[in-house]
């Protein structure tokens, strides 16, 4: 794991891209207003959106320091799957379309660039260690849910890698959890896709040293008219523009734990 010197007093963090360079837009202007020192990305740049390679341009621009993801590891490799960790065969399936095409699709200067970020990022926030990843320490494709990981699980995984605040993303639904000892966990949100609420807004998370750690989470609004006008004409699954339109999501649902899935339409 990298380890890096630099100590940050606030930060803007997400996750999940999944293509929606839209989202990534409106994402790095509300971040420019809010006066973040610094923006990190833990992955999953691509899937279910259209035009991958929009994406990689304003993450340049916008300076943002990312790390790879299970899907990034496997269009940077050439895997014929994303390592998404779904179980379910309908799940497969529509990752299997999902990939096809942003493999298709992804430049392959752009799959070099992802082969070169690093699975893990730490910084100091403050006087806190902070340790980002993407799906958990341990696993790259690892789902932390809220309702089923145990504090004892997550105060394991801080110990065990020298953190007093874990960082992840993968499940695409976002929650913090104070620990004891002043120790947190915090899946950031994705700002791909929204998170099977009805909303059609996108999650970022804004992290604050002072007088403790201050976790926000902000929504984001973007133009999602258009995004599912181009998913229409890159004959994207119809499942997939269903979940931009309406918030609720279509696919992905087995993944889900029995609280979490309860929350949505389906």
């Amino acid at each position: 794991m990298s380890r890096e010197g630099k100590e940050y007093r606030r930060i803007a963090v997400f996750g999940g891209i999944y293509n929606n360079y839209l989202a990534l837009e409106a994402t790095l202007e509300e971040t420019r207003r809010r006066g973040v020192e610094a923006l990190f990305c833990l992955g999953d740049m691509g899937a279910f959106g259209p035009n991958p390679d929009r994406v990689f341009p304003l993450l340049e621009h916008g300076k943002v320091l990312a790390i790879q993801g299970n899907y990034d590891q496997s269009l940077a490799t050439g895997l014929d799957n994303c390592q998404c960790g779904y179980t379910d065969p309908r799940d497969n399936h529509f990752a299997r379309l999902s990939y096809e095409y942003t493999f298709k699709k992804t430049s392959p200067e752009n799959k070099t660039w992802l082969g070169q970020l690093p699975t893990h990022r730490r910084v100091r926030l403050g006087q806190y260690r902070l340790l980002m990843c993407h799906g958990s320490p341990r696993r790259m494709n690892e789902f932390l849910w809220e309702s089923t990981s145990p504090n004892c699980l997550l105060e394991k995984f801080c110990r065990d890698f020298e953190s007093d605040v874990l960082l992840f993303t993968h499940t695409g639904i976002k929650w913090h959890r104070a620990l004891d000892g002043d120790r947190h966990v915090v899946n950031v949100g994705t700002i791909g896709r929204p998170e099977n609420d009805g909303q059609v807004n996108v999650w970022y998370t804004i992290l604050t040293a002072a007088d403790g750690l201050q976790v926000e989470f902000i929504p984001v609004h973007y133009d999602c008219e258009t995004l599912t006008q181009e998913m229409e004409h890159e004959d994207l699954p119809v499942e997939f523009i269903e979940t931009i339109q309406t918030g609720w999501w279509t696919t992905c649902l087995e993944i889900l734990p029995s609280k979490e899935r309860a929350r949505g339409k389906f």
